[in-house]
């Protein structure tokens, strides 16, 4: 996740309902902070099999050349936010966005409603016993409870967020902390969630937490269909 999508990724709020049916999968909300973790742990489950909805992929796909979104934001802020082969310049517009909360608001009226429906459009053609939504901003406005069954937080402390994601997105140490800032806190987060995955120590340890909340959901997933 780089820090374009951390900054505009949508809620995932209340805007295209997902078909509820007698024999809907289990859906897991997957949520943290920036550079917590978040894309390991779908990575994990991912290799058994769980489809991954994942809300940066999908706002990467919709501001693709020739996609109606992105046409949407050279109308709105110019051709400057594209670069030499006419694609988004991710950089140029995070700047232009990040301390403007006017033109902040315009993109996000451009990407939240498609990125809504596309990733119910997903979750409602997903197969297995569940699926999981990985959405950086899940939290943020407490509107998901309709969506979602369960929401599954990777906490980390903050000190490794500052860490990580300076390295990982060669960031500086104050447009990082500006993120974290703007995210739920991390005791909003925990008090949020219904399983916490703890990201404080190896990948071995990661994948443990993890493949044992799997196997829950396995059976969590059989039992949510069967109801």
């Amino acid at each position: 996740m780089d820090l374009f999508t951390t900054l505009f990724i949508p809620t995932f709020e209340d805007r295209t309902p997902m078909m509820h049916t007698p024999n809907r999968r289990l859906v897991i909300g997957l949520t943290g902070g920036i550079a917590s973790g978040k894309s390991t742990v779908a990575d994990i489950l991912a290799d058994r099999g769980i489809p991954i909805i994942d809300a940066d992929q999908v706002a990467r796909e919709l501001v693709e050349p020739g996609q109606s979104a992105l046409e949407e934001i050279i109308a709105a802020f110019g051709t400057g936010i594209l670069d030499a082969s006419g694609r988004l310049d991710r950089g140029v517009l995070r700047e232009r966005v990040f301390s403007a909360p006017g033109d902040r608001q315009r993109l996000e009226d451009i990407l939240h409603p498609r990125i809504g429906r596309e990733m119910s459009r997903r979750a409602d053609a997903a197969a297995g016993p569940y699926c999981v939504l990985a959405i950086p901003l899940l939290l943020e406005t407490g509107t998901a409870t309709g969506r979602i069954d369960r929401i599954l937080v990777v906490d980390t402390p903050v000190e490794r967020q500052m860490e990580r994601a300076c390295q990982r997105d060669g960031s500086s140490p104050a447009i990082v902390r500006e993120i974290i800032r703007a995210q739920t806190s991390r005791e909003q987060r925990l008090a949020a969630a219904h399983d916490v995955i703890r990201n404080d120590s190896d990948l071995r340890h990661l994948r443990d937490q993890v493949m044992a909340l799997h196997h829950r959901y396995l059976e969590m997933g059989d039992g949510h269909r069967a109801a």
